[in-house]
């Protein structure tokens, strides 16, 4: 299996080759997921709600993103590891940005870090760059923007906001990042900037014409329970297989049916 690099998702937009992303957290799920030979693993600051428990991605800290991307850096095989940076790590000085960039990159094993925003942040970004650090964009729906937008809304539905969109969307390209994340925009919106662009787009919830996609691994494979955006497709439904697997131990072991004489030593 080929390992996957930067130079591999951009060759991808321009044979036109879909990308396909799954964001992961942890050593066993990332075996699991790059076996099938996926482009991309995206350690998602969306960890903050789908394995701590918190109400929204502000919480998550560097430390917790290094955590987790090194869990991951084990069990990846060839796939491109791509780590958000979280909340506030990258958006309040150059130096800071660089600074927490650095040490992702060299703490946690990731090969490109993430950050969301346009032309508000583009010195950051492009200060990232220059250190030669890939980075991913993020546009439309941006998670650490969730009080600032009033929950979770479609972006780009107004003329303002498309134009807006476009232009953030043009601005990171120019300063260097290697693809854009365009989440919970209108299809049409989502067609016209990733026409625009010579990047590649990779969409959640942005329609098909994007040149990728992603999910949140615990959404598509129904593990978690709390949310589910319209935007997803359940492939599987293993939650419920968990509680049944668990009720059935239970029982099992209430009855006095486990263990049985395979499971004893002699």
């Amino acid at each position: 299996m080929n390992k996957k690099t930067v130079l591999t998702i951009l060759n991808k937009k321009q044979i036109g080759e879909k990308i396909t992303m799954l964001t992961c957290y942890d050593y066993v799920t990332a075996r699991l997921i790059s076996s099938q030979d996926i482009d991309v693993l995206l350690v998602g600051d969306s960890l903050g709600n789908v394995k701590l428990g918190y109400e929204n991605t502000l919480s998550v800290t560097v430390d917790d993103m290094i955590y987790h991307t090194k869990s991951v850096k084990r069990g990846n095989g060839g796939a491109l590891l791509v780590t958000d940076m979280p909340f506030m790590s990258y958006e309040i000085t150059v130096e800071s940005a660089v600074g927490n960039a650095a040490r992702i990159i060299k703490e946690s094993g990731a090969e490109a870090v993430k950050v969301e925003g346009g032309i508000e942040i583009i010195d950051k970004v492009k200060a990232i760059v220059d250190t030669k650090v890939p980075v991913v964009g993020h546009l439309g729906l941006t998670p650490q923007a969730i009080n600032k937008f009033g929950g979770f809304k479609v972006q780009g539905r107004t003329e303002e906001a498309r134009r807006k969109m476009i232009s953030d969307a043009v601005a990171l390209e120019e300063a260097g990042v290697f693809s854009i994340v365009l989440e919970a925009v209108p299809e049409q919106l989502a067609k016209e900037i990733t026409e625009r662009l010579k990047i590649p787009t990779i969409g959640i919830g942005a329609g098909r014409y994007c040149d990728g996609q992603v999910l949140v691994i615990d959404d598509m494979l129904g593990l978690f329970p709390d949310f589910t955006p319209k935007f997803v497709k359940k492939y599987a439904s293993i939650g419920e297989i968990i509680k049944t697997a668990v009720n059935n131990y239970i029982n099992e072991v209430k009855e006095g049916k486990f263990p049985q004489e395979e499971n004893i030593y002699k």
